[in-house]
């Protein structure tokens, strides 16, 4: 019968571990000093300051296929702003079919990212959408091809014009990626998060509450910090225990293709986890289909620690709390083409 008591009483204490009473009085502040709510306004970027007519501009060429060499892949293609903001896709498909080697990160809320890319190659929004149009695995494209194309069309010229009057020659590639800057710095998705740090307490769930307290007190947020909840700092992906192959390919060396340092071996930029509820498959492998799972495989590979499942389900009710209000966009009417336009091409044009 003692035995049968301590059993219950194990038990009890078990399925009791994680209540309201578990969450501390203070949370919001604890919060605070590691989060940053989503600004009321569009966030201002270096050298390019963002205006109606800029972001009218970059709409558009987001949602164009013509900036590809095949006139059919976007920046929305692997960036749909439907799903996420990603593709869903464990790796992007491009160019001819091509498979691209990583997982797309979600363009939503990017512009609060340290840098873009997984390995953060790309120092901001700018130089991130210039990659894509010349890489040969996705639009496989030439910047004076993408010139060519939009000036070929007259109300590509007249935006151009508008969103940069003092410029001479507004139609450039420098100016292009500003454009679609100015528009991704609007895609910005308040959540239940953003309103319980802005003080109010109903905005989250107990349970969500009580994940939020277990993602600080494990560490998860020594990575996964600021504004984005991650996206601002490098960490090695298997500080503790190295994750299978099949996770962290051992071809994918992360930031050392970058730097070239030893240091940055399997290093990567730390995901942000805004909307990570809407953005699955997961790590930039993309072979994560399941939230908890990679919650778990975190736990191990970074934290060495497995956690139980009731912690995994509690950490993951509070990533649900970051699943955002996504910005409404019509789906733009595009210039039509001309005689001028060069026509779509098979052949890979970017290097």
């Amino acid at each position: 019968m003692k035995i049968l008591f301590t059993t219950m009483a194990a038990a009890l204490m078990a399925t009791t571990a994680f209540t309201a009473d578990s969450i501390p009085a203070d949370l919001r502040a604890m919060a605070l000093a590691t989060f940053k709510a989503l600004p009321s306004t569009t966030p201002a970027v270096v050298n390019n300051r963002i205006t109606s007519e800029k972001i009218v501009l970059g709409k558009a060429l987001f949602f164009d296929p013509r900036v590809s060499a095949s006139s059919v892949f976007s920046c929305n293609s692997c960036h749909n702003l439907a799903t996420g903001g990603d593709d869903n896709l464990e790796t992007s498909i491009g160019h001819g079919w091509q498979k691209g080697p990583r997982n797309a990160p979600t363009a939503l809320n990017a512009v609060f990212n340290i840098a873009q890319f997984w390995d953060g190659r790309a120092e901001d929004l700018k130089a991130q959408a210039k990659g894509p149009v010349q890489a040969s695995v996705e639009m496989a494209n030439t910047p004076g091809q993408v010139i060519a194309t939009l000036k070929s069309m007259p109300q590509y010229v007249e935006w151009f014009s508008a969103a940069f009057a003092g410029d001479a020659d507004p139609v450039t590639f420098d100016n292009f990626a500003k454009a679609i800057e100015a528009f991704e710095a609007t895609l910005v998705t308040p959540a239940p998060f953003d309103a319980f740090l802005n003080g109010d307490d109903a905005a989250m769930t107990s349970k969500q509450k009580q994940g939020l307290t277990l993602f600080m007190e494990k560490g998860c947020s020594s990575c996964h910090a600021g504004t984005n909840v991650g996206g601002n700092g490098y960490y090695r992906f298997g500080i503790v225990e190295k994750p299978s192959v099949d996770v962290l390919p051992e071809k994918d060396k992360g930031r050392f293709a970058v730097t070239n340092k030893s240091d940055d071996l399997y290093v990567f930029r730390a995901a942000p986890l805004r909307n990570v509820a809407l953005t699955a498959p997961y790590f930039h492998s993309g072979k994560v289909w399941d939230l908890k799972q990679a919650v778990a495989i975190m736990g191990t590979a970074q934290l060495g620690e497995a956690l139980k499942e009731e912690e995994v389900d509690l950490i993951v009710a509070f990533l649900n709390s970051l699943t955002g209000t996504v910005p409404e966009v019509a789906y733009p009417l595009l210039p039509a083409e001309t005689g001028g336009t060069p026509r779509p091409v098979l052949q890979i044009l970017g290097k």
